[in-house]
């Protein structure tokens, strides 16, 4: 496969795969699952990876890094103008892939472990208590 361009679409067990070639054209969609991420990119030669910043992003992130591709992490709100058609895990895939590629498109830096903040949970009912309320 000759891939230029990745739209990761990342998500609790799923993730979608969105990549073009060097011509714009669609070279593959793919659902993945967690345990399936890391060989795939690794079979890949290097390439731009774009994927929407979130909390797992940045994990993500770090570790195609260190399998040699370049990666970029987007708003969703700088996103959701590419998505053409109705809101599945495919398209955002593809809008991802396709915002990626703009010249004009703001990106978000990856943040190293050290950088992302951690919990400092003493107990367990404190822990329970912060991570129901961000959901």
């Amino acid at each position: 496969m000759d891939i230029s361009t990745i739209g990761l679409d990342l998500a609790k067990t799923v993730f979608q795969v969105h990549g073009i070639d060097a011509s714009g054209a669609v070279a593959i969609r793919k659902t993945l699952r967690r345990s399936q991420v890391l060989p795939f990119f690794a079979k890949l030669r290097p390439c731009l990876v774009g994927m929407e910043a979130c909390g797992t992003s940045h994990h993500w992130a770090r570790e195609l890094v260190k399998l040699g591709h370049e990666v970029k992490l987007m708003p969703p709100a700088y996103v959701k103008p590419y998505v053409k058609r109705g809101k599945t895990d495919a398209n955002d895939a593809e809008a991802i892939c396709e915002a990626v590629t703009r010249p004009t498109m703001r990106f978000v830096a990856v943040k190293s472990r050290e950088q992302q903040p951690r919990w400092d949970c003493t107990g367990r009912a404190s822990c329970w208590s912060k991570s129901a309320r961000s959901w």
